[in-house]
């Protein structure tokens, strides 16, 4: 028997290799994309819902049948046990979504069925692999009406005066359930309300217009000097900070305003956007939530030069906020100041020691701090930003636009709390530098990026994590901020309503 020439021999050999890559292939494309993962993020700026998968996948359409009800499509997946895990993840808190459902709707197709608490306005885009992520699908669920900063900086102080009124009726030994919500005592005149009466009057002095908050005459004030101990709530924050080592102020400085102080606090990162990872996996999101947590009650406790001070965070919980949203929530409230605060990562584990940044328009004034602010500014790619919504104009606008009087505010202040940090933590250099930082930008409020610590060296991953060095150093912070407004008092609000 005679056997075949050699070039028939090859010519079958590739038909069944291509044929079995044929195959294969179609097992593939009809397998679909696997879930990676999937996870869901509530605030009550918007909740998030991603979608994460080794393939990327395809929404047939949104369709809202009614105000509560919101219903989509996804083609592209095999697995709906995957999607299912959204249903374990919803929490009863959230200000958005009611429930969730998943149904199988044929080979590859999946429908998504979520009630809502409220009308919403959806956005579904998808984002390419970066970083440790593979392809997302993302579907934000904004509110139609969504909350505005200054209502939510409201809602705290209210909720604060409630909490100060039973904490007294408390004391007075009376019923709580019995006083309800009925003003108890005189009216008392309120900073931030005279603030509210501000905004709500364009061009008018807070003074024409004021407005009140009542509450119980026998609550603690809810303000008090500057601590400088290390107090857990507002309570326990009735002490005077020392003077000497605050220069008496000049004749030829302006005089006290009166009015209330806001402070922007911003917390790196969040949601989707994990920041830097320490080698015992630690999450830079979580540790600058937390200092920012202590930092405010600090600050919610403290007058400067008989001016009371108020603490806005741009988040207070586990949701990612885009860098120029950031920045937009800190003009919405007329913050006086921006802190950013973070924790440094490098390459290797040696570097530490905590930083203070401000803007620079003209370069960065060492290649590590021109590489902080690369790293930085790329948190919108990780966290996830719908570029398609972003107004290109606006956020030029306000990603170009800086004063020279902002930049040398900012430099003061981060120089008045590098000093302080200092004190309790080691610097890892002994200037304040600057680079181009995108969340820096605001053209009118003095504004300074935190490095609390490099979370990528391990000594200092395990103070970041310790309460007593999240306390020192939101005292620290505290103190940079009240040297900075007694050499620098707030100027009168008169800015035109932005």
């Amino acid at each position: 028997m005679s056997r075949p020439p050699s070039n028939d021999l090859s010519r079958r050999t590739l038909l069944r290799a291509g044929s079995l890559v044929l195959l294969l292939g179609t097992q593939q494309i009809a397998h679909g994309a696997s879930v990676v993962a999937v996870r869901l993020w509530p605030a009550p700026d918007y909740t998030r819902v991603t979608i994460e998968s080794d393939g990327a996948l395809k929404v047939r359409g949104i369709e809202t049948p009614s105000a509560t009800q919101l219903q989509m499509e996804i083609e592209g997946i095999d697995l709906v046990t995957g999607l299912r895990d959204l249903v374990g993840q919803l929490r009863s808190s959230d200000p958005n979504i009611a429930g969730i459902r998943v149904q199988g709707a044929g080979a590859n197709r999946v429908h998504l069925h979520i009630d809502l608490k409220q009308a919403i306005k959806p956005q579904v885009f998808h984002l390419t692999p970066v970083a440790a992520y593979q392809h997302r699908l993302v579907l934000d669920l904004y509110p139609l009406n969504p909350p505005d900063p200054l209502e939510q900086l409201i809602a705290q102080r209210e909720k604060e005066l409630d909490a100060a009124s039973q904490r007294a009726a408390r004391l007075l030994g009376l019923e709580t359930e019995a006083l309800g919500h009925q003003p108890l005592g005189a009216p008392v005149t309120d900073p931030l309300g005279e603030l509210i009466a501000e905004r709500a009057t364009p061009g008018k002095p807070a003074s024409s217009s004021t407005a009140t908050i009542t509450r119980n005459p026998a609550a603690p004030p809810l303000v008090a000097s500057a601590p400088t101990t290390k107090p857990e709530s507002a309570a326990a924050a009735n002490t005077t900070p020392p003077t000497s080592k605050q220069p008496p102020r000049s004749a030829s400085q302006p005089s006290t305003t009166d009015r209330l102080i806001i402070v922007a606090l911003d917390p790196g990162h969040g949601g989707e956007d994990p920041g830097a990872i320490g080698p015992a996996g630690t999450y830079e999101k979580d540790v600058v939530l937390q200092v920012a947590h202590k930092l405010r009650d600090r600050i919610n406790a403290t007058r400067v030069n008989g001016n009371p001070m108020r603490a806005f965070l741009t988040r207070d919980a586990d949701f990612f906020v885009p860098l120029n949203v950031r920045v937009q929530k800190a003009q919405r409230v007329r913050a006086d100041l921006f802190i950013s605060i973070h924790a440094d990562a490098f390459y290797t584990p040696k570097p530490a020691g905590a930083s203070v940044f401000a803007l620079s328009t003209r370069g960065a004034t060492s290649a590590a701090a021109r590489w902080m602010a690369n790293k930085e500014n790329a948190a919108d790619l990780v966290g996830g930003v719908n570029v398609q919504t972003q107004d290109a104009t606006l956020q030029r606008a306000m990603l170009d636009m800086s004063t020279t009087a902002q930049i040398k505010d900012s430099l003061k202040l981060g120089g008045a709390m590098l000093g302080e940090v200092g004190r309790v933590a080691r610097l890892h250099k002994p200037q304040v530098e600057q680079a181009g930082f995108a969340v820096l930008k605001a053209p009118d409020i003095p504004s300074v990026l935190v490095e609390t610590a490099f979370i990528s060296n391990p000594d200092e991953e395990q103070r970041l994590r310790s309460p007593a060095y999240q306390n020192a150093l939101a005292d620290a912070l505290l103190k940079g901020i009240v040297k900075y407004f007694s050499q620098n008092p707030p100027l009168a609000r008169d800015r035109p309503v932005a």
